[in-house]
């Protein structure tokens, strides 16, 4: 146990260096007649509850691809999703290993066809796929070295959008959310939004809308952090305060050049935002996680999907921020 906890602790210690670790595993080739390589693809360990061996699955009523079916895993049931058929791949060896995950307070498991290794990497290696050649269900890619051209790639699936697709979020507020939680922002004002993933944009924008919420959107920490820094050079050319630009800062903490914890802890340190709330909003859930989202210094941590939670949430960190920052 002492051992198993040194190994928490020291994964949990990486995310104050920018650095995270990342389980590499195989799905099989696009194409079995070509006999193409495998391709390899990751997940960062702090999503991975554990992995397994194949095991017998329970296929209910009405199953239908991508879902395989159920498991039971010391008394809890866990769907499980044929991960090679959502990345249109074809195992050559079949389906060998379930990797046990938790996001956003729910658990499943995934059918892969082999599990490589685990690596440990700095954000700055993880680039956006977005503006490369990354699938739609690829959020980044991540070089295994640290050379700028040559070397190993590894897609980062965007198991956000995988599971919006297996199981979809209802994308739009309750009346009664939108009636409470509505935040007035001092005019001028706007959110903050950081997130690599489509779907979690996509979501995030549908909650700030029916909220009223006027928000700048971004594609990871860093491009969050250069536009903070962006508003404060205009702010201080306009006589201004940062505070009259930023009402609160939104962040993922899985994104590729610069984490959440990262941004947050740039905010949190910078005297000039120091006092800018940052609500952490992400599929890192469990216990561990959410304590040392606490610990960098963020004003809130709302788990992934949870459109009523965040509205809510927001709106209490606003109700509690100051109408002007000195």
């Amino acid at each position: 146990m002492d051992t198993f906890q040194k190994e928490v602790d020291e994964r949990t210690n990486l995310t104050s260096s920018n650095k995270f670790e990342l389980l590499l595993f195989r799905l099989g080739s696009p194409d079995l007649a070509n006999d193409a390589p495998p391709e390899l693809f990751g997940i960062n360990v702090f999503k991975i509850r554990e992995i397994v061996p194949m095991m017998p699955i329970t296929v209910a009523a009405g199953t239908v691809s991508p879902m395989l079916g159920m498991i039971s895993i010391r008394g809890q049931i866990i769907p499980v999703i044929d991960l090679p058929a959502v990345a249109g791949c074809k195992p050559k060896s079949g389906l060998n290993i379930l990797l046990i995950t938790e996001f956003a307070r729910h658990t499943q498991a995934f059918a892969v066809e082999s599990v490589e290794e685990i690596v440990r990497l700095d954000w700055s290696q993880v680039l956006s796929a977005e503006s490369r050649a990354g699938g739609n269900l690829v959020t980044s890619i991540a070089r295994l070295d640290d050379k700028a051209e040559g070397g190993k790639l590894v897609q980062v699936l965007d198991v956000e959008q995988i599971l919006s697709m297996v199981t979809p979020v209802a994308p739009t507020l309750e009346d009664d959310v939108i009636k409470t939680c509505a935040a007035t922002l001092k005019p001028g004002t706007v959110v903050l939004a950081a997130d690599d993933s489509k779907v979690a944009r996509m979501l995030i924008q549908n909650s700030l809308e029916e909220l009223g919420i006027p928000y700048v959107m971004s594609n990871s920490g860093r491009e969050a952090w250069e536009r903070l820094q962006s508003l404060a050079q205009e702010a201080e050319q306009e006589g201004k305060h940062i505070a009259d630009k930023v009402a609160l800062m939104l962040t993922d903490l899985e994104m590729p050049e610069m984490d959440g914890f990262t941004l947050t802890r740039n905010i949190k340190s910078d005297s000039r935002f120091s006092r800018i709330p940052v609500v952490i909003h992400s599929s890192l859930s469990g216990s561990a996680n959410e304590d040392h989202v606490r610990s960098v210094g963020a004003d809130g941590y709302v788990a992934k999907f949870a459109p009523a939670e965040l509205a809510k949430t927001i709106h209490q960190v606003l109700g509690r921020t100051p109408a002007s920052l000195p």
